[in-house]
C-alpha cells in the first residue's frame, strides 16, 4: 500500500462530520429486541428476493416462501457483516497516513458506526437465525496489481462505495416495507441513516482518487471501469446464496442458482439495483460503456 505515492487527499466534511455527531445513537440500548419474530411473517421484503418475479418463486409454497425471505434476510445481513469487516480494515490501515490526515476525524466516525452496524446485524441473524453465513469468495484484486498505487488506492475506496451503495438500495425499501417485523424495519432504517452519509463520502473520495488517476495515467481509466463493472456483477451474484436456498427447503439449490441468475426478471432488477451506482460511475467517467 503504497499512500505516501499519492496526493493527499482535501474534502469538505464539516456538514457530514456534524450530522455524524448530531444523530448519534446508543445502538445497544436503542433496539427493542423482542423474544421471536411472528412465523408467518417475511424478514425480507418479497420483491427483494432472489426469486421474486420469476416463475421460480410461484413454484414455491407459501411456506418456502417465508422462509425464502428468512435466510435470504440471513444471508443479506451475513454479508453486511462480512463487507463492514473488510472495509473497516482497509480504512483502520489508511485513517492516520498523511495522505488522509484531512479526512481522518470523519474516518474516525466510519469506523465507529460500521463497527455498531457489524454489531447489530450480528444481533439479527444470531438471536433469530441462530447462524452467520460464511463469507463468499471474494473477486480477487489481482487484476489490479499491475496498476499505479492511486489506481490501486481508488479501488478499494470503489469497492467500499459499491458494496454500500447495493446495501442502501435494499435497506432504504425495506425500512418502510409494513409487511415487515418491527425490529428487521428497525435495522434497515437505522443502517440507511448512517449510510446516506458514508456513500456521500464515498463518493467524494472516490471522485478525488479518480481526478488523480485520470491526471497521472488516462490509459488506467478504462482498466479500472472493467474492473469495477466485474465487481457489480460479482457483488450481486453474492446475494443468490444456495445455502439459503436448501435452508429454505427448497431442492437442487445449484441449479436454481444458475436458473434465477439467468432469467431476464432477475437481470432488469440488477438494472434497478445497481442503476444509481451505474448512473454515478458514468457521470464520473468509469462507466461500463469503457469496457470492451
Amino acid at each position: 500500500m503504497a499512500v505516501r505515492e499519492i496526493e493527499p487527499i482535501e474534502l469538505e466534511l464539516d456538514r457530514l462530520e456534524h450530522m455524524a455527531e448530531s444523530g448519534y445513537y446508543n445502538p445497544y440500548t436503542l433496539f427493542d429486541w423482542p423474544d421471536a419474530i411472528e412465523p408467518d411473517m417475511p424478514w425480507m421484503s418479497e420483491s427483494l428476493t432472489t426469486l421474486a418475479g420469476t416463475p421460480m418463486w410461484d413454484e414455491l409454497t407459501r411456506e418456502q416462501q417465508i422462509a425464502l425471505t428468512k435466510y435470504e434476510a440471513i444471508n443479506f445481513f451475513s454479508l453486511n457483516i462480512h463487507g463492514i469487516r473488510e472495509l473497516m480494515s482497509e480504512v483502520v490501515m489508511r485513517i492516520h497516513e498523511r495522505t488522509y490526515a484531512n479526512v481522518s476525524e470523519f474516518l474516525h466516525h466510519f469506523i465507529g458506526e460500521e463497527n455498531e452496524h457489524m454489531w447489530f446485524f450480528a444481533q439479527f441473524c444470531l438471536r433469530y437465525g441462530g447462524k452467520l453465513y460464511p463469507a463468499q469468495p471474494t473477486l480477487q484484486a489481482d487484476s489490479v496489481e499491475h496498476l499505479s498505487p492511486v489506481a490501486r488506492e481508488l479501488v478499494v475506496f470503489a469497492r467500499i462505495l459499491i458494496f454500500e451503495e447495493i446495501v442502501d438500495h435494499y435497506n432504504a425499501y425495506m425500512a418502510t416495507d409494513e409487511s415487515l417485523p418491527h425490529i428487521a424495519r428497525e435495522i434497515n432504517r437505522v443502517h440507511h441513516q448512517d449510510e446516506s452519509r458514508h456513500v456521500a463520502f464515498g463518493r467524494m473520495i472516490f471522485t478525488n482518487l479518480l481526478g488523480q488517476v485520470a491526471k497521472r495515467d488516462p490509459a488506467e481509466v478504462p482498466l479500472v471501469a472493467e474492473y469495477l463493472e466485474n465487481y457489480l456483477r460479482y457483488s450481486i451474484a453474492t446475494l443468490y446464496n444456495p445455502a439459503a436456498y436448501r435452508d429454505a427447503g427448497i431442492p437442487d439449490a445449484l441449479a436454481l442458482r444458475r436458473r434465477a441468475l439467468e432469467h431476464p426478471a432477475r437481470h432488469a432488477a440488477h438494472e434497478r439495483i445497481l442503476k444509481r451506482t451505474r448512473t454515478f460511475l458514468t457521470k464520473a467517467g468509469v462507466g461500463r460503456e469503457l469496457v470492451k
